[in-house]
């Protein structure tokens, strides 16, 4: 990962938009992973790529963001400028407007039925936006939207380590039954990470969809993890339902979330935050699983 400070941010800004030189630069509190975003002045934001694996996501979003807006309901990140590399800082980088918003947690969410029927709405007038000029899902967006085979490997090494803690039967079973098709029709919009970190809510309501940096076409299955990392069994329901997707694309959906938990789990310090999220997530998509 590349460090990126305020001085290196400031010292980006001064030499290509000296228009904004004396507007502050802060960080924001919860700056994702894969990009370190910063306020700039009280209208914009500054978003970086922490590794030269997630810059290619920079030229998509330049180019589809503009496309998108007009098309959705919700508000989504608006391009400003483009940053050129330097020597300093050898990837693009851009410039963004501003959403209002809380990221969101089950504490600021007026009603989680609403808020499952507010995401899935949302969902489905970006799958209605014309995807045949898209970007196929691959490397640049970690095949979201494409095969959940290329995670085979590290679904199964995981699940073999944590036999002893759950049922290896239950977690391959659920891990095959997301292997054994194939999404058949026409590839669709989607965002690629539909995660808490990247859902704004004021009161109480979604109000915004931000960091569409791993989007892509094709099998909309990934885009559906919500139903297991933060719905409860009720606004499971309501968002699946709205949805309205065949059981082979929920199996696909189960296998997208049931995979990131477990790298989740597995792959951070036990006891930490991250960990503690990867083994609840589990825990739900299992217990979900036994109740079909």
């Amino acid at each position: 990962m590349m460090e990126i400070t305020v001085e290196r941010v400031r010292r980006l800004i001064n030499s290509q938009f000296p228009e904004w030189m004396n507007l502050e630069i802060k960080p924001v509190e919860k700056s994702g992973h894969d990009n370190r975003t910063y306020r700039l002045g009280s209208e914009m934001t500054i978003r970086l790529p922490s590794h030269e694996r997630y810059a290619s996501a920079v030229e998509k979003e330049l180019m589809w963001l503009p496309i998108f807006k007009p098309l959705l309901s919700l508000p989504i990140p608006v391009p400003v400028a483009k940053g050129e590399p330097t020597d300093e800082y050898p990837l693009p980088w851009s410039i963004n407007r501003w959403i209002d918003g809380d990221t969101v947690t089950h504490d600021n969410v007026r009603d989680l039925n609403q808020f499952a029927e507010d995401l899935a709405r949302f969902l489905k007038e970006l799958e209605a936006i014309d995807a045949s000029r898209g970007i196929p899902a691959g490397v640049q967006n970690f095949h979201r939207g494409g095969s959940l085979a290329v995670y085979d490997d590290d679904t199964r090494t995981i699940i073999e380590k944590l036999s002893g803690q759950y049922d290896h039967k239950t977690l391959t079973e659920i891990w095959e039954l997301a292997l054994a098709t194939r999404y058949q029709s026409a590839p669709l919009w989607l965002h690629g990470d539909v995660a808490v970190g990247n859902l704004l809510v004021r009161d109480g309501r979604l109000c915004g969809v931000i960091d569409f940096g791993t989007m892509g076409v094709g099998d909309p299955s990934s885009d559906l993890v919500m139903a297991w990392n933060f719905f409860d069994d009720a606004s499971r329901e309501t968002f699946l339902k709205i949805m309205n997707f065949d059981e082979d694309t929920i199996h696909r959906a189960r296998g997208w979330a049931l995979w990131k938990a477990l790298i989740t789990y597995e792959w951070n310090e036990k006891g930490s935050e991250a960990s503690n999220w990867g083994k609840h997530v589990v825990d739900t998509i299992v217990r979900d699983y036994k109740q079909l």
